[in-house]
């Protein structure tokens, strides 16, 4: 398993090992010691999967405290440009985001941890995305920030995506309420 560093502290790119032969291929999706040597000791309480068709954007999504979730984020099938948002007050990199493609045939994966907005664009049809999370869902402390907020400036490749009309009028970035503190 190799672990990348992103340019954002905390936020990391997993490829697993793979082993593949003409039969097909095997991988651990996840380990705990292997992940907590890697420095993700997160205990995971909730499974979650979407599928989705080309085009559809999802997010940008958080859990305020005492609800707030780490996510490690894999496709099961297809592929998704994946972006997390640091909305951790006082943070370095405030208001930065990383965007990475996911996808079935690179197998890559991202831990996002607590303090992050996170969605994805999918770009190709019948998309299955899965995640692990360290927080169960709290309807009360769903959150999310706008997928095309001009101050984030992301780039995610599409003019028109597929949104639903709770993302279409998510805050702005800059009227997020301060729920997360960075703690260097």
């Amino acid at each position: 398993m190799q672990v990348k560093k992103t340019d954002i502290d905390g936020l990391l790119i997993i490829e697993p090992d793979v082993f593949e032969d003409d039969r097909g291929f095997f991988l651990e999706s996840y380990n705990a010691s292997r992940y907590r040597e890697a420095g993700i000791g997160a205990v995971f309480v909730q499974d979650n999967l979407s599928q989705s068709k080309k085009g559809v954007l999802r997010g940008l999504h958080y859990q305020a405290p005492p609800f707030s979730q780490g996510k490690l984020i894999q496709v099961l099938r297809g592929s998704v440009l994946d972006v997390a948002v640091d909305i951790r007050f006082g943070a370095p990199t405030f208001g930065k985001h990383v965007a990475v493609e996911l996808s079935a045939e690179n197998k890559k994966q991202l831990w996002i941890p607590e303090g992050f907005a996170h969605g994805f664009l999918t770009l190709e049809d019948d998309t299955l995305f899965s995640y692990k999370c360290t927080n169960t869902y709290s309807k009360e402390h769903d959150r999310g920030v706008r997928w095309n907020d001009p101050s984030l400036a992301i780039e995610w490749g599409v003019e028109n995506p597929s949104v639903s009309e709770k993302d279409a009028v998510q805050p702005l970035f800059s009227d997020i309420p301060e729920e997360f503190t960075y703690n260097a």
